[in-house]
């Protein structure tokens, strides 16, 4: 049975399953499941590792690649863990669902591969000491010898006609953002639990269409769970993780409802220090749209922060960065130009249909 088949049949079994609404479940009922809470205090290298009495947790990681010929590339990888109950569990009983995805993005292709495991048979799973995140032989790992377990970083995934091996150096502190870390989604109050690390530098090889490039660039690892991150009326997110010529970053998201959406974001200043940018701080506007699968997504955008004098276009670097895999999205590399030229990633979910006003 293929990764398709498996995903389908994991999609069914997703507590609600799988609706526009609940992309991944996430707008369904969280009983018996951890609750964010704003007191929480992080505790590394502990809270880099699995939390299983959240239904929901990711380790997402995207990176701008400038390769030796002189062209852009993008790469992603992502390890998702979803709970059918909130225990750890031990073997096939395990309730932890694993899943993986890996891409590797052009100017003109976008390579996409998926993987899926139950938790408690060592195929997949997080580590916190040693810091290691895996599926199968792909790996996200810790050398770092001192300081954060995530300073220091060695990424490898593959799949049908590409791969990439990377190293990872961190050269600024970790981000919390919203209070603390709690990171609010709605109006409604629900939220997650949500830090970055976007001061990666990093080298390595890319590998597609048995071409291979040496790469330097940068990168930006977003850590998140939750037990119930989206409101009812909630259909999907708008994400951007911006990089500035300036040094400057700026992480803002946009969760679409039946209203104006609920926006967010944090403003990370060269030098680490941040501020929570607030929904009406915050405006995101499409203006070029391409048709995917039935679906039109998005993929020029301006996006203004006047308090931050930022006007800027955001581009993508290829149109059609449509990760074709069970829980269907947008996902790929973008230019800035405007205000504060620079590049960044884009991910875009729950565009199920079309709709004039998205």
């Amino acid at each position: 049975m293929n990764v398709k088949v498996w995903a389908a049949l994991f999609l069914l079994i997703l507590p609600g399953g799988l609706t526009a609404q609940g992309f991944a479940g996430l707008g369904t009922k969280a009983e018996g499941f951890a609750l964010p809470d704003p007191a929480h205090i992080f505790d590394f290298p502990a809270d880099h590792g699995a939390h299983p009495d959240y239904r929901l947790e990711w380790w997402y990681l995207t990176a701008n690649l400038q390769g030796i010929d002189g062209r852009a590339y993008g790469v992603q990888w992502t390890l998702f863990r979803s709970a059918l109950a909130p225990e750890a569990g031990t073997g096939w009983s395990s309730p932890q669902i694993w899943l993986a995805h890996a891409a590797l993005t052009t100017p003109e292709a976008h390579f996409v591969d998926e993987r899926l495991s139950r938790g408690g048979v060592g195929v997949a799973g997080v580590t916190a000491t040693p810091f290691r995140a895996w599926m199968d032989h792909w790996s996200m790992t810790s050398d770092a010898t001192e300081g954060d377990a995530l300073d220091s970083l060695a990424l490898r995934a593959d799949g049908p006609g590409f791969a990439y091996d990377l190293k990872l150096i961190a050269d600024g502190p970790l981000i919390f953002h919203g209070d603390a870390g709690f990171s609010v989604k709605s109006r409604e109050g629900q939220a997650s639990h949500y830090y970055s690390q976007p001061f990666y530098r990093l080298s390595g090889l890319i590998t597609f269409d048995d071409t291979r490039v040496a790469v330097t660039g940068t990168a930006w690892l977003d850590r998140e769970w939750s037990s119930q991150p989206l409101a009812a009326d909630q259909s999907g997110w708008d994400w951007f993780a911006l990089r500035f010529d300036t040094g400057d970053k700026m992480m803002v998201f946009r969760l679409r409802d039946t209203e104006d959406g609920y926006r967010s974001g944090t403003w990370i200043s060269a030098d680490g220090t941040t501020a929570t940018l607030s929904h009406n701080q915050i405006r995101m506007t499409p203006l070029d749209h391409v048709h995917i699968a039935a679906r039109q997504i998005p993929v020029r955008w301006t996006v203004t922060v006047p308090s931050r004098d930022v006007h800027v276009t955001v581009a993508a670097l290829n149109p059609h960065s449509w990760m074709d895999t069970s829980i269907p999205y947008w996902e790929g590399p973008v230019t800035l130009s405007g205000s504060h030229p620079g590049h960044g990633y884009l991910e875009m979910t729950g565009y199920w249909v079309h709709r004039p006003n998205s």
